[in-house]
This record gives C-alpha cells, structure tokens and sequence, in this order.
C-alpha cells in the first residue's frame, strides 16, 4: 500500500518537511504537502507521488528524477557519499557471539558510495558494524547525577539515555574515540544555569543520536551542542578520521517552544570529518511560553527579546558532510559554514518571523539588509551545497527586507550552489535576491518560489534586473490571520501552507566565454 508523508486527517495537513533513511517501500510514497524532504539510501518499489518545493535523493533508487528541475523541483545525487546509519537496540541470539540472549546496541560503520537499504540481503556485506552489550554503557534517567556521567565516561563507558527530560547543569564531556552517546524516545537535555549541556573533543568516530537539546531559560549558553574546541583550529590535532567520523544523526535543537530558551549558537563544529546526518536546529515561531499577545504580532515582540538564540549553526571544521540540514528562525545568521571542502545535501531554512524594526535586522556595521540563511565564509576556497530552500515571513513587521537569502565568497571557482531556491510564506516579507544579487526578489505579490539552477562563485554580475512576474501556483494557500496564527500553535513551524504544488521560475545560469542568462516559465 501507500506510505504517505503527511496526515490525511486534518485540514488543512500541514507538513513543513522531513527525513528518510534505510528504508525500503514495497508500495507508493505520496509525499502529499511536504514542503521539503530528504531521502538518504531508501529504495521505493512503487514510485514516488508529488513534490512541492524542494525534495532531495540521496543513494536512493525508484524516487523521482531531476532531469526537468524545477518541474517537479528535486534534486539527486546517485550514491551517498558518506553514510551510518544510528545506532540500534538488538537482541543477540543464543549461541551468537557476545553476550548470548541479552540487549546489545549495534553500531553500525561509516560506509562511502552506497546506493539503495543497508540490509537487504544483496547488500547485507556493506552493513559492517559492532555489538556493544549494555554493560559498557551507562542507562542514564533524569535523576542521574553529573559525578556519575564523568565517572562512567571516564571509565570508558557510553551513554544511553532513556525517555525523559534531563535538566543539565554541568556540560556532559565526552573525550573518547568511537564513544557512541544514543537517546531513546527523543530524550531532551535542558541546558540550565547557562551551561553548554554537551561537548565533544575532536576525536574520530565520536557518534551522537537520538537526543534533542534544549536552551534553557536561566541563562544564556554560549552553545548548546559543542563538536570540537575552537581553540584548537584552525590547526586542528587531526585526531578526526575520514573513514571514522565524528557522527550527528537525528539530533535536534531547540531554543524557545515549551518554555523561554538562550543560547548564543545552537551547535558549533570546531573538528573535522564531522558526519551530521539530519538535525532540525529551531529557534520557535510559536510555542506555550504564555508571551503577552499584545505585544506585537501574537507577542512576538516579547518572543524576540527573551528567546535568544542568535545563530543556529557555525560550521568551523574542514571537510563536513550535512545530510538534512534544517536550521530556522534565528536571529542573525541561521548556518555561517567557515571550513573549507564543506559538502550539503538538502539545506531548509526559515528566516526569523518576528524583527520588530528594519534595524534589528540589519547586518552591522555593513548596512547590510537581513541576515542570510545560508553565509559561507570569505575565508572558503571549495563549498558545495545541493538543494536548499530560504522562506521569508515576517509578521511581526511587514516592512522587513532580507537582501539575500543565500551569500558566499565571489570569484572562487570552488564555490558551487545547485538548486537553490527563495519562497514568500504568507504575505508580508521581501527576499530581494537569491543568492549574491542574482534571482529574482519574493515579496507578498511575487511569492515564488524562485529557483536558482546552478551558481558558481566566479565571474558572475553583482546584480540585474529580472522583470519577471510571479510563478504559476496550484493548490490553495491562505494569508496568516490572527485566527489562523492561533489555530497554528502547535504546528512546528510554515505558517499557512497548505496541501499543494506550487511550481516557479527556474533560472538557469550557464558561465562559458560569457554569460548567458535563460528563463523558462514552468
């Protein structure tokens, strides 16, 4: 039968977009309003259903094709460059080896070019990992106490945390190689007193999973997840491995929502071969924090002055991998990516909702209007980006520009964005270009979204005009009302966007002995 994405019980089904890996589907995937997704080594016996903005394959066989981009608006890549899959519960067998008829935790390899499931028996050679027995680990509750974490690791033992909220009030170190830290049931680490709740060293084959990371409301933590000492770089120790990664999969970090949170950075990478494969980094748009609703739109003015969370993430390692980056609604700059060889694969991102003025989303002392989504480093040499998506919605203030949703460093040959696009939400809100003045601008009457078919650093104009009117739409979408913002409280993020599939403009721009410059209305 059919495996759909979204909930066909509510109206309207919201789906503001996801992640799938290792997973084979004997029937059809209708993938229905999801507004972007990944797909990572999964194999569909029945094809694929539907696109909307931004839909990425990765190491995947029977999704959809590329080949008429952005109709429909996907992205693929043939074998997935570098994968593990997360670590896993498992009952070992009578008379297997290590410890016979008890709980283990399988940990899979990291594994490079792969196509299609881990463990189908055609491929079960490439499932290559290790059984630890839950006596090398320390099952952590809530009532654990932080001597006891130092001790356990300490002694080298990993991590298990069970379901339950952690309130986290001296940061957990984890200094080992090939230590494997696995949440159960979403297990939430709360960073208290202004503590950086969790840290790594650089050292290879570290793995991170299953966990979510909130801010705390006490005080602000300078980070909320930490991989690596910046001091250290830029001349790292080099004790991270390519063939054994420091890995991040399905980690989740979130500042605001249930209760007011701080922190300056989400999550900072100071280490290199870092694997992040798929995290959702959220400062809230909306939550139970109980502001007070007439102070800006829904009290988002109070929301921009107590959930403080100024950048989302800062990538400073060389040669990081990201799989399912979504990074939404901070302050300044949701992703900054300072290392070089810098490699991602499906990047969504919505800019912050509620600046109240022009001047508290202005890039200082620049002048420059808005903060990018996505800014990569003057310093980057080589940077490569496949499928990303910047939303603008600014409701707290309808007079709000961003001047670009994506900026990278000009004249780098290295420096390579395919399919990238810019989409207007819900009205109020204005992108003036996609990428380093080039693209068309979203606004409340050009919503998009706009797409981007290839950008080179190198030899490209700083601005034109496009003189172009808005895409073709098709499903129904609704202007956020009050009313409508209260009926969105607990949706997690896209406000107003309902089942559809909407298509755009595709720029495609071809650098030869000179520019040249096409446009074909899908």
């Amino acid at each position: 039968g059919k495996l759909s994405l979204m909930d066909f019980c509510t109206n309207p089904a919201y789906a503001s977009g996801g992640f799938m890996a290792d997973t084979l589907v004997q029937g059809q995937i209708e993938n229905g309003s999801q507004q972007q997704w990944i797909s990572r080594n999964i194999e569909v016996q029945n094809g694929w259903s539907g696109a909307v903005w931004n839909q990425v394959f990765v190491g995947s066989i029977g999704g959809l094709s590329d080949a008429s981009f952005p109709d429909p608006p996907v992205s693929t890549v043939a074998d997935t460059p570098i994968a593990r899959e997360k670590p896993f519960l498992v009952m070992v067998r009578q008379g297997q080896a290590n410890n016979n008829g008890k709980m283990a935790v399988f940990v899979p390899s990291a594994v490079a070019n792969t196509r299609g499931v881990s463990w189908k028996s055609s491929r079960r050679q490439t499932a290559q990992g290790k059984l630890l027995p839950l006596e090398d680990f320390l099952i952590a509750t809530p009532s654990t106490l932080a001597q006891e974490y130092r001790l356990a690791l300490g002694q080298g033992k990993h991590l298990l945390f069970t379901p339950g909220v952690y309130n986290i009030y001296d940061t957990i170190r984890v200094e080992r190689a090939h230590t494997v830290v696995l949440g159960l049931g979403h297990a939430t680490l709360i960073a208290r007193n202004g503590v950086v709740p969790l840290q790594t060293l650089d050292a290879e084959g570290i793995i991170l999973a299953g966990i979510t990371i909130d801010a705390g409301p006490d005080a602000v933590s300078p980070v909320l997840l930490q991989i690596g000492n910046r001091s250290q770089l830029p001349s790292s120790p080099a004790t991270s491995n390519p063939n054994h990664p420091i890995t991040l999969s399905d980690v989740y970090i979130r500042v605001g929502g249930p209760y007011v949170g701080k922190t300056n950075i989400a999550l900072e990478i100071n280490a290199h071969h870092v694997l992040i494969d798929h995290t959702w980094i959220w400062r809230a748009d909306h939550g139970i924090e109980n502001f007070d609703k007439s102070d800006g739109y829904g009290g988002d003015n109070e929301r921009w002055r107590s959930n403080v969370g100024v950048n989302g993430a800062i990538v400073n390692g060389n040669n990081v991998v990201a799989m399912g980056l979504f990074v939404e609604h901070f302050q300044q700059h949701n992703l900054i990516w300072n290392g070089d060889n810098g490699k991602v694969y499906m990047f969504q991102s919505e800019l912050a909702y509620e600046p109240p003025s022009q001047m508290d989303w202005t890039q200082q002392p620049s002048g420059i209007l808005g903060y990018e989504a996505y800014k990569v480093g003057d310093a980057v040499q080589n940077h490569y980006l496949l499928g990303g998506g910047v939303y603008c919605y600014n409701r707290n203030n309808p007079d709000i520009v961003t001047e670009r949703g994506f900026a990278v460093p000009k004249g780098r040959s290295g420096i390579v964005l395919e399919h990238i696009m810019t989409r207007n939400l819900s009205g109020p809100g204005i992108i003036r270009s996609i990428v380093n003045g080039i693209g068309p601008q979203v606004d409340s009457n050009n919503r998009g979204p706009y797409y981007l078919d290839r950008y080179a650093s190198i030899d490209y104009p700083t601005r034109f005009s496009n003189g172009i009117s808005a895409p073709f739409q098709t499903g129904k979408e609704e202007i956020e009302t009050p009313a409508v913002f209260a009926a969105n409280q607990a949706e997690s993020s896209g406000a107003s966007i309902q089942k559809g599939n909407p298509r755009g403009i595709i720029w495609t721009i071809a650098l030869a002995s000179m520019i040249s410059i096409v446009l074909a209305l899908r």
